[in-house]
């Protein structure tokens, strides 16, 4: 019987993969619904074992996110295709890629103080290290917001880490790919956006 994915390729040393949750917040969050998914697309922030957000309460997913439902999460690092041409070996290409699977069980957060405190832990996490804007508490547009969002928190009952970075190579080549890796990612950003903007 044949491992899969290989081993060299699986990571699942929760350091590692909280350091992804936190470089990378934006979340592809799948719950399923008569055999269907439901899939949004949102910031989530990890803390002690935990994932905490919020969405639009007239999001259909949010119906699906109530005490003991079962999620899948997933945080996308970094990725791009390697050319043989960047190695000292013979090889074929390849894409490099970090991507993090989650599982968890859902509790719905039905406090709004509990919503607000919540919301203001995301922005200052995401506003650091800088924190060149704060949001308060009394902020009058979070009490009118407020009423439209639906709070929820992820306890993490399965954890697994992908980090496909060409592991099985020369040393070298490692190294090769690991700077191709932030060459790519680096050139297409810019090369997209030149593109759209």
């Amino acid at each position: 019987m044949t491992n899969y994915p290989p081993k060299q390729h699986q990571d699942d040393n929760h350091e590692h993969i909280i350091e992804v949750i936190k470089t990378y917040p934006l979340a592809t969050l799948i719950s399923v619904k008569n055999n269907l998914p439901l899939i949004s697309h949102l910031p989530l922030i990890y803390s002690d074992g935990k994932l905490t957000g919020h969405l639009d309460k007239y999001n259909p997913q949010a119906e699906l996110l109530k005490d003991d439902n079962d999620v899948t999460v997933i945080f996308s690092g970094p990725q791009c295709y390697i050319s043989p041409s960047i190695y000292s070996t013979t090889q074929l290409p390849t894409w490099n890629y970090i991507v993090v699977h989650l599982k968890g069980k859902v509790k719905d957060i039905v406090d709004q103080e509990a919503i607000k405190q919540s919301m203001i832990d995301m922005t200052s996490f995401l506003e650091a290290p800088e924190h060149k804007y704060t949001l308060e508490l009394d902020n009058p547009r979070m009490a009118q917001f407020i009423s439209y969002v639906k709070g929820f928190e992820i306890d993490i009952t399965h954890w697994e880490g992908k980090f496909k970075l060409s592991q099985d190579k020369k040393p070298k080549d490692i190294e090769s790919a690991r700077n191709e890796l932030i060459r790519a990612n680096q050139e297409s950003i810019r090369l997209f956006l030149d593109t759209v903007f």
